[in-house]
């Protein structure tokens, strides 16, 4: 950029050295203005491709095309701890608000939820957001104004596309404390037709693979219907994938948009102090990189459209770690 600006300004300013050229006679009888303009093309070539020039050019761009990180410790996050629900907030929700951490593209909310058994979420309303709930632990009841009841388990993921308005609650079934991620995305089109959505993606998938578990709604092979194969479909610019990362495995991911997040499940229990278990360490094109454990996420930018977010687990316990591609 400085070098383009720095032309254009010897390029407005000819007229006057050829001026202060000819008052003080510094040009030749010979040159005429066609040669003069020779001249000075040569000396641009010269300038724009001297090696030491194109050298600096090249690391700029470098720069600018590699991926950076920004850490969002786990002990960071909004907390709360209400006895039948122990929560952790990565964005601004209910009581914990924090400008710097409002929203990242269309994703608004991940929730870490704990719920004791026989408690939860008592019917309440949503509209135009579209919310998925990540199965880690134990059992979820979902119940909602469109006639939907379901025992939601370990491996499923629900979603809910609450458009012009619906109602819902979300309760621990069993005896057994549930473990789930409650996500947030706002659609690109408003005043939607409110659906719903389940899939099941098992561990053995999952393991040291990315499983694509939400994708926009008009990409090709994404299915719409309740409980199909593949994706639950979206309505932004937000594709989800899901990953049980073993010890000493490493796996890249290109990322399409100019955004990412990444986020270490909390696997090993609840944890409202200084992350520990599962450590991974992130990296990507240039010379930034970043190591994470449980309860931690990072903010990506990715640079350049296609740069691999690679992941590598440090420790010797799984990872179980998601990643969302943003534009």
């Amino acid at each position: 950029m400085q070098l383009k600006s720095a032309l254009l300004i010897h390029i407005a300013l000819l007229p006057v050295y050829f001026a202060l050229a000819s008052y003080f006679n510094l040009i030749p009888e010979s040159y005429n203005l066609a040669s003069l303009v020779r001249l000075a093309s040569s000396n641009l070539r010269q300038r724009l491709f001297n090696p030491a020039t194109l050298s600096a050019n090249l690391s700029t761009k470098s720069i600018m095309n590699s991926m950076k990180f920004v850490a969002r410790p786990s002990e960071e996050r909004g907390h709360a701890d209400h006895g039948w629900l122990k929560t952790f907030h990565t964005f601004s929700f209910a009581m914990y608000q924090d400008m710097d951490h409002d929203h990242f593209g269309h994703l608004r909310v991940i929730n870490e939820d704990r719920v004791a058994p026989r408690t939860g979420f008592g019917t309440h309303s949503h509209r135009e957001f579209e919310i998925f709930s990540y199965l880690v632990k134990g059992e979820l009841e979902h119940k909602d104004s469109m006639g939907n009841t379901e025992i939601l388990k370990r491996g499923d993921l629900q979603m809910t596309s609450a458009g012009t308005g619906i109602s819902h609650s979300e309760k621990c079934h069993g005896g057994k404390e549930v473990h789930f991620l409650q996500i947030w995305s706002l659609p690109k089109t408003p005043r939607l037709q409110p659906k719903y959505f389940t899939r099941h993606f098992s561990d053995e998938e999952k393991k040291d693979n990315w499983v694509k578990i939400v994708a926009p709604a008009w990409e090709e092979g994404v299915k719409n219907d309740r409980e199909a194969e593949g994706p639950a479909p979206v309505h932004s610019d937000l594709t989800l994938y899901a990953t049980l990362l073993s010890a000493g495995k490493t796996l890249e991911r290109p990322l399409e948009g100019k955004k990412g997040y990444i986020h270490v499940i909390q696997t090993s229990g609840y944890n409202p102090r200084k992350s520990e278990g599962a450590s991974v360490r992130i990296s990507g094109p240039g010379y930034d990189q970043l190591e994470l454990k449980e309860g931690d996420g990072a903010y990506i930018f990715v640079g350049q459209k296609g740069n691999a977010l690679k992941v590598e687990n440090l420790g010797d316990k799984t990872a179980e770690v998601l990643v969302f591609d943003l534009d």
